[in-house]
C-alpha cells in the first residue's frame, strides 16, 4: 500500500485542504487512486490578509513573504498531523507529501520570455516538522520548459474522470476557474478560463464582511447589470487561445474597479455580486462551447461547486450538457486538487512526468518538483 499526502491552498485564500491518498500502480502502469482521509483548515484572518497583500506590490515583501510561508507551513503540518491521527497511520508509512504552497504571483512567459510562478512555501520546514519527504515547487520546471506551469490537475482529471466513448469536461472553480477537456478521441487539454471565485469572494468580503457568498444566496437576490457584464466579458485574456493561465495578477480589485469606473452609473453592491456570478458562469461556459462544443458532461469541483447560484447559471448557459459536482461520481469537490498534489508527489518519486504539454504548452513532459528529504 503506497500512501501519499497532498496539500492544497489555492487562489481562493480560504484555507488548506489535505488528503491522505492510497496510490497503487498495476501491471499496466495505471495507478489505482483512493482517498483515505480528508481534512480542511480555514486560514486565520491575519494570514489571509497578509497573503492578499503579497499578491500585489508593497514594502518589505521579501521579509513578509518569508514569514507568511513559515506560518502557512505550520498550518500544513497541522493538517498532516490531523490526517495521520484520523487513520492511525504512522509517519513512516507515508512515502511523501506533495505540497502546493500559496501562489502570490503567476507571470509565465512574461518579461524575459520565461517569466516565473511564485508559490510561498518552506519545504525544509515542512519536512522538519512532519518527518516525511516533501515534494514542492511543482510548477517551476514546466515554466522553465516554456510552459504556463498551470493547470497541472488535468492529468489527474484524466485518470479519475475520463469515460470511454464520451466527451467529458471538468471545471475547477477555485479562486481561478480552469477547464480540463477529456475528449473521447484526442489528447487531454486544459486551461484557465476565468476568475472563478476570486472576484465573488472579494466583493462579498468588502460589502458583507463575509469570506464568501454562501450558496450564492446574495447574488441570487440581485439583478445582473448587463453593461458591467459586457465590459467584464470583453477582457482580452478570455478570448486568447490556449494554452493560457492567469491568477490574481489579472482578476483583482483594481481590474474590477476599472471596469466599474467606465460605467455611466454604478450598480448596487448586490447587483455587482449578481453580475460577477454571471460573469464567472459565462466565462466558463463560453470557453467550453468554443473549445469543446461536443461536450455533453461537465463535472465541477472546487469551492464553486457549492455555490448553488453559480451552478444554476452554468447549467442555464450549457443547454444540452449535464452539469454536476464531482460528488456525483464519488469524489468530493474539495478533495480533487489536494489529491492531485498527492498524485504529483508520487509522480516525482517515480520520476514520472507530471505535466501535460498539450495543456501547459511546455516543450515536452517533465518531472516536476523539488525534494526536501525527511532527514
Amino acid at each position: 500500500m503506497s500512501l501519499y499526502i497532498g496539500l492544497m491552498s489555492g487562489t481562493s485564500l480560504d484555507g488548506v485542504d489535505g488528503v491522505l491518498a492510497q496510490l497503487d500502480g498495476d501491471a499496466s502502469g495505471r495507478t489505482a487512486i483512493k482517498v483515505v482521509a480528508h481534512h480542511q483548515v480555514s486560514f486565520p484572518e491575519d494570514l489571509r490578509t497578509r497573503l492578499l497583500r503579497l499578491n500585489g506590490r508593497g514594502d518589505d515583501e521579501l521579509h513578509l513573504a518569508a514569514l507568511a510561508a513559515n506560518t502557512l507551513v505550520r498550518i500544513y503540518a497541522g493538517v498532516v498531523d490531523a490526517l495521520l491521527r484520523q487513520c492511525g497511520v504512522s509517519v513512516s508509512q507515508v512515502h511523501a507529501i506533495g505540497a502546493h504552497g500559496q501562489t502570490v504571483r503567476h507571470r509565465p512567459q512574461e518579461f524575459d520570455g520565461t517569466g516565473y510562478t511564485l508559490q510561498l512555501m518552506n519545504g525544509a520546514l515542512l519536512a522538519e516538522l512532519c518527518g516525511i519527504d516533501v515534494v514542492c515547487d511543482l510548477r517551476s520546471r514546466d515554466v522553465a520548459a516554456g510552459g504556463q506551469g498551470a493547470p497541472l490537475v488535468p492529468a489527474l482529471h484524466a485518470a479519475l474522470f475520463a469515460a470511454p466513448g464520451e466527451d467529458v469536461a471538468v471545471l475547477n472553480l477555485g479562486g481561478i476557474g480552469n477547464l480540463t477537456l477529456l475528449p473521447a478521441d484526442g489528447p487531454v487539454r486544459g486551461f484557465d478560463c476565468g476568475p472563478g471565485n476570486a472576484l465573488l469572494d472579494l466583493w462579498c468580503q468588502r460589502h458583507r464582511g463575509q469570506a464568501y457568498d454562501d450558496r450564492g444566496r446574495w447574488a441570487a437576490s440581485g439583478q445582473v447589470d448587463m453593461a458591467l457584464l459586457q465590459r467584464l466579458l470583453a477582457e482580452p485574456f478570455l478570448h486568447r487561445a490556449p494554452p493560457k493561465s492567469t491568477g490574481r495578477d489579472l482578476f483583482n480589485a483594481p481590474w474590477l474597479e476599472a471596469a466599474m469606473c467606465a460605467l455611466d452609473s454604478a450598480p448596487s453592491p448586490v447587483d455587482v455580486q449578481a453580475t460577477l456570478t454571471e460573469f464567472s458562469a459565462c466565462a466558463a461556459a463560453q470557453a467550453l462551447t468554443a473549445q469543446a462544443p461536443q461536450t455533453r458532461r461537465l463535472l465541477v469541483c472546487g469551492g464553486g461547486a457549492f455555490n448553488d447560484r453559480l451552478m444554476q447559471r452554468l447549467t442555464a448557459h450549457l443547454a444540452g450538457t449535464a452539469v454536476s459536482s464531482t460528488a456525483a461520481v464519488g469524489i468530493s469537490p474539495l478533495q480533487v486538487e489536494a489529491l492531485a498534489f498527492a498524485w504529483l508527489a508520487q509522480a516525482f518519486v517515480s520520476r514520472r512526468p507530471g505535466n501535460l504539454a498539450t495543456v501547459t504548452g511546455a516543450r515536452g513532459p517533465r518531472v516536476l518538483g523539488a525534494l526536501y528529504p525527511a532527514s
